[in-house]
């Protein structure tokens, strides 16, 4: 007789389905209404920061964990009692027991990331005690072969690692946009790849190997994400001590290139021996040298990056070795490379300001972070969303009353399409500046000519298809001058094109 009868077995495929998807996308909600079936309670959203209150646990996740709670245990009680299962039972089995067990614990494990963010004890792990205990209840059945019985500090070390990536993505990425939920998703994919129950068996150890390069407009909080990253590294965990083999909060090192010369940046890279060049009067450890496994050393501004560099961490990143400046014995490197720019690489590359063979061993992580104006574009909301968030940083006493009158001003004076410039960086300086004088006073920027102004917006997707036919037809009657001779261009009637031109815009393209 099967251990699980035809509705366990849907249940326990449907649970083992949502153990291992990305919790940042749509996907998500699908495989959690597939476990709760109608008890699936709608509009809880994809997970993300609540800006506008704390954190709660979502009404689902609780469901289905206590519903897998009883289901684990009346299997196990069988198991323990005699019953025998398949290998694909077994299988599920032990997927909905991780499941459980990760969430008994997760609360834990958020415990401890904020008390060693806050320094505020040393031994924080004693709890391993009692996630060994449970581990050994659900996955050392006397008679049963469970195949994972022997990991159980792995596991520990796993349930950490993705309890980080939840804390840290929560944390630094805010907002309910469509562009914010595929960034929120992307970098989950960064630490754990698409497929998380291989990441668990084999590439967890291999990720250090992958470079991380984030792209996108400054201001649009690429260090953050590259903080996300570098802070959810695996670490083992070694059971005798109950410690794992670094703290995780000193283990990511920030260097911006483009704030240093060319020789500092080696200096701090790679490290010097005594002698090597004016100056130095003693050896020293580059970043590359102090990062431990399981660390990130973060390259900010890697697009303004000398030629020459870009030739030695190819080097590093092809084979791991560098050597100091002065010196002729290899070091290895042990952590993980994230870089950043705002620059277009592919432009650079065309110039040769920036190598390709650095680029293509570069771009097989990539993640783009979305302007402020793409954000609020999609989603227009999220901007009171974002204004919260920023005035409980700059006034928490009346931080509510401060995102209202900062919306109100930005809504009179700036209107929908200001295009945020400087992303989040101003937005944030936008308030505080409404903060003190009551008003902002957005950069001057020169006055693009029509054509160009236009063409951008059309890139940005920002008209709606009548507005766009309007511009495109008063594009292309500016070139023709004569309405029989642009109707015949677009294949549109006279008397279409007529009124679809726009004599303000029309005037303003045959001055440019």
């Amino acid at each position: 007789m099967p251990l699980l009868t035809g509705s366990e077995r849907a249940f326990l495929e449907a649970v083992s389905r949502l153990a291992y998807v990305n919790p940042f996308l749509p996907e998500r909600i699908d495989h959690e209404r597939e476990v709760l079936g109608p008890d699936f309670r709608e509009g809880e959203s994809v997970w993300r920061l609540q800006v506008e209150m704390p954190e709660i646990p979502a009404a689902n996740p609780v469901e289905i964990t206590q519903r897998v709670e009883a289901m684990i245990g009346r299997l196990r009680e069988s198991l323990a009692e005699g019953s025998t299962a398949t290998v694909d039972e077994l299988a599920l089995y032990e997927d909905a027991a991780l499941y459980a067990l990760f969430y008994r614990y997760y609360d834990t494990f958020v415990s401890v990331i904020t008390e060693a963010e806050e320094k505020l004890r040393s031994d924080r792990f004693g709890f391993y005690s009692d996630f060994l205990r449970d581990w050994k209840h659900f996955l050392q059945i006397p008679g049963v072969a469970c195949s994972r019985q022997a990991k159980a500090p792995h596991f520990f070390a796993l349930f950490y690692q993705v309890s980080r990536g939840f804390h840290y993505i929560f944390r630094y990425i805010v907002g309910g946009s469509t562009p914010a939920v595929r960034l929120r998703a992307a970098v989950w994919q960064s630490i754990f790849t698409h497929d998380m129950r291989r990441h668990s068996e084999t590439l967890y150890e291999r990720m250090d190997d992958v470079t991380t390069l984030i792209t996108g407009p400054t201001g649009t909080g690429k260090e953050l994400v590259a903080r996300a990253v570098g802070l959810s590294h695996y670490i083992p965990f070694n059971p005798k001590t109950k410690t794992f083999a670094g703290d995780v909060t000193g283990l990511f090192h920030a260097l911006n290139l483009s704030a240093l010369a060319p020789t500092l940046i080696e200096s701090e890279l790679f490290g010097h021996r005594r002698g090597a060049f004016t100056g130095a009067v003693q050896d020293r450890q580059g970043w590359l040298e102090v990062c431990q496994p399981g660390g990130t050393v973060f390259l900010d501004e890697i697009g303004d990056l000398d030629s020459a560099i870009q030739v030695k961490l190819l080097r590093v990143l092809e084979t791991r070795t560098f050597q100091p400046v002065g010196d002729t014995v290899d070091r290895h490197f042990h952590g993980k490379i994230v870089a950043a720019t705002n620059r277009d690489l592919a432009e650079a590359m065309r110039c040769g300001e920036f190598r390709e063979d650095f680029y293509y061993r570069m771009c097989s992580d990539v993640i783009v972070t979305p302007s402020l104006y793409e954000q609020l574009r999609e989603s227009p909301a999220v901007l009171g969303e974002f204004l919260r968030f920023i005035a409980r940083k700059v006034s928490e006493t009346d931080a509510d009353a401060l995102a209202e009158e900062a919306k109100g001003w930005i809504v009179e004076n700036l209107g929908r399409e200001y295009e945020w410039p400087g992303n989040f960086r101003e937005l944030e300086q936008c308030v505080r500046s409404v903060l003190i004088h009551g008003e902002y006073q957005p950069p001057r920027m020169p006055a693009r000519p029509a054509r160009q102004e236009t063409l951008g917006a059309i890139e940005r997707g920002a008209f709606t298809a009548d507005e766009l036919l309007s511009r495109y037809c008063t594009l292309v009657y500016s070139q023709t001058g004569n309405y029989q001779e642009t109707a015949r261009r677009l294949g549109l009637d006279r008397r279409t094109v007529k009124s679809k031109v726009d004599e303000e815009l029309l005037a303003r393209l045959l001055e440019g």
